[in-house]
């Protein structure tokens, strides 16, 4: 016997093929004799119907926001010597950010991908180590428009909104639906 795993206009992650899709249709199989379905393929307009185990949903990722202290740090340059690079912003360093309390783990660059436009590289680096503050303001502007939704100018409605969609697939996490777990 299968159940449905999915519903039509669910949004779900096709592994075969590597993208995301919007089931169409629910198409259960039944077999003379039995009360429930004996399979249940989904159309999600990419040409076959797929079975659930080849679906995933997207699901919050409940850890993947907190007190993140991420932090600019300055590395020795070790394939350059600072004569050689005065080009760089800081010649004879690169940026790294880390994203551990030891300051190790996290981003890096690869020398020549540095060397090629450092200014591009220094901004990037600025801008990840922004990046858990500025998740933060998302969800301060999401909670203070969702106290009071119709006090809310439509400004303000719409910059949350915006916040909510970019927010998003930080939080969503790919999951097995529930009956492919449990087998």
């Amino acid at each position: 016997m299968a159940r449905a795993q999915f519903q039509k206009g669910q949004k779900v992650w096709v592994e075969c093929v590597g993208a995301w899709a919007q089931v169409e249709k629910v198409l259960p199989v039944w077999a003379k004799g039995f009360d429930e379905p004996v399979r249940v393929t989904y159309d999600v307009g990419l040409g076959r119907e797929f079975l659930a185990q080849e679906l995933l949903t997207p699901v919050e990722d409940g850890a993947s926001h907190g007190g993140d202290n991420w932090r600019l740090l300055r590395a020795r340059n070790k394939w350059q010597a600072a004569e050689d690079c005065p080009h760089h912003p800081f010649p004879g360093t690169y940026p790294v950010v880390v994203t551990d309390p030891t300051d190790w783990g996290g981003w890096r660059v690869p020398g020549a991908e540095y060397d090629r436009d450092p200014d591009r590289i220094e901004r990037q680096a600025r801008l990840i180590a922004a990046s858990p503050a500025l998740e933060k303001l998302a969800r301060d502007l999401l909670a203070a428009v969702a106290e009071a939704p119709d006090d809310a100018p439509p400004a303000m409605q719409e910059l949350a909104r915006r916040a909510r969609d970019l927010l998003r697939p930080v939080d969503e996490v790919l999951a097995a639906p529930e009956a492919a777990r449990a087998a």
